[in-house]
């Protein structure tokens, strides 16, 4: 069965950092290509970072770009999120998936999420 469970999420002030990691299992992680998606009360979820199934591609969304960083390790079928100068506005739960802006999904399954949460 499809399992992703998202960790490293936390309490940040402005301007710090935060590695988040998703362990994937039950489906065959290499020949994905993979994504973090973040969600806030009251609006949509939002795909936020995407990256091929080789890790020789990615993209971000304008609002992170310059200081998140995705990337892959298929030999441990884990998806890594480096976010720097975080701010405010990306306050949010965190779930890694498939990227479905790129394929389609059978299953509609995710995982738990990890909060990150930006204050000062």
């Amino acid at each position: 069965e499809v399992h992703l469970a998202e960790s490293g999420g936390g309490l940040v002030q402005p301007g710090g950092s935060l590695r988040l990691s998703c362990a994937g299992s039950g489906f065959t992680f290499y020949a994905y290509p993979m994504a973090w998606y973040r969600q806030t009360p009251g609006k949509a979820r939002e795909l936020v970072a995407g990256i091929s199934e080789t890790g020789d591609s990615t993209k971000y969304v304008d609002s992170v770009k310059g200081r998140f960083t995705i990337s892959r390790d298929n030999s441990k079928k884990m998806l890594y999120l480096q976010m720097n100068n975080l701010k405010p506005e990306d306050t949010a739960v965190y779930y890694c998936n498939p990227d479905r802006s790129a394929i389609r999904i059978e299953v509609d399954y995710w995982g738990q999420g990890t909060q990150v949460t930006v204050s000062s």
